[in-house]
């Protein structure tokens, strides 16, 4: 777990990306593309984009649940299982870099990569057979950059937000303010807790709602008892699988619509409804609903009663959803950089 109150601009301190993987002619020769790769305890994910105004247009993207995480709380290690799936995905976003002509490319790894003791030694061999570096960041480093991808979605107001990232091992709340062109983090706290280390070492199958709520109330305690008790109208925008997921069942999506979910403002009691509700239901019932489907059924209700505890310590009346975060905080770091240099 990591912490600290030191302000700092959210565009600054960038490590320096790595060249990708030595790329393949393509279709677009006289484009400069640019990648982020994102390898999480849960998902990875790949996206690949042009600049395009002040922003960037997307070329390519791939996502791929691999959980690589899974087992890690029992044995300290990422099983062998866990790693071929990583490694096959990886394969893949390999071969996007090369067919895209990516020039630039900057790949993380987070939460299961810190904590295995075989983190270092997986990192060698996705090199090695994938021509993949990756990077395993901190939390703090993870916390900045899913704030610089997704904060251009918080509500306008005046006063300090709370934005929050719920990853497979664990759970960065960010608190800044936005009074500056660029938003400033004043807060961060990273939280051992994430839908698959929170499923595995609490849930299980004789595991209880209440119980995982419990054991993230207290992960949150400290950072809680920092923020701010009177700070106007309270702003809050998450970033992650949870409340995309959750927000999707909320509109009643039949399949996932990023163009519906990517943006939207929704009451904050509506997703507690939502997520009790969900919490409710058995494994085979939860596997049934769109949106949720078997690969998230087992893991979702963890992810509910992280988002509780959130609401709890941060009671806005309203919810951002963001379908951005780490990836589009890398792109925007690269992009930003002159001659693509950090």
């Amino acid at each position: 777990m990591g912490e600290t109150s030191a302000s700092a601009p959210i565009g600054q301190r960038r490590p320096a990306p790595r060249p990708a993987p030595t790329p393949a002619r393509g279709r677009w020769p006289q484009a400069r593309h640019y990648a982020a790769l994102d390898l999480g305890t849960n998902n990875c994910r790949l996206l690949i984009a042009r600049p395009q105004g002040s922003g960037f247009a997307v070329v390519d993207a791939f996502s791929r649940i691999v959980r690589l995480g899974e087992g890690l709380a029992a044995t300290g290690r990422l099983s062998d299982e866990a790693i071929e799936r990583t490694i096959a995905a990886l394969r893949v976003c390999a071969d996007k870099l090369k067919r895209r002509d990516v020039a630039l490319a900057r790949s993380v790894a987070t939460e299961a990569c810190r904590r295995a003791s075989n983190g270092p030694a997986f990192i060698e061999r996705a090199y090695a057979e994938t021509g993949i570096m990756l990077d395993i960041i901190s939390a703090e480093e993870e916390a900045r950059l899913a704030v610089l991808g997704c904060h251009a979605l918080l509500e306008p107001g005046d006063g300090a937000a709370l934005v929050f990232d719920i990853g497979g091992g664990s759970t960065e709340l960010v608190l800044v303010d936005t009074a500056t062109p660029q938003p400033r983090i004043l807060d961060w706290h990273s939280a051992p807790w994430g839908v698959v280390s929170l499923t595995e070492s609490v849930g299980g199958p004789r595991g209880s709602y209440a119980a995982m709520r419990a054991a993230v109330r207290e992960s949150f305690a400290r950072f809680a008892a920092r923020l701010p008790a009177e700070c106007g109208r309270r702003r809050l925008l998450g970033t992650s699988g949870t409340v995309t997921t959750l927000a999707s069942v909320h509109l009643g999506l039949t399949s996932y619509d990023r163009a519906a979910v990517d943006g939207l403002l929704m009451p904050a009691a509506a997703m507690r409804t939502v997520s009790r509700r969900i919490a409710a239901l058995d494994l085979s019932e939860r596997a049934r609903v769109p949106c949720i489907g078997a690969e998230r059924a087992d893991l979702v209700v963890a992810g509910c009663a992280i988002l509780e505890e959130i609401l709890d310590i941060w009671p806005a009346e309203q919810l951002g959803i963001a379908d951005r975060g780490i990836r589009e905080g890398i792109l925007r770091g690269l992009m930003a950089t002159p001659g693509g240099r950090a």
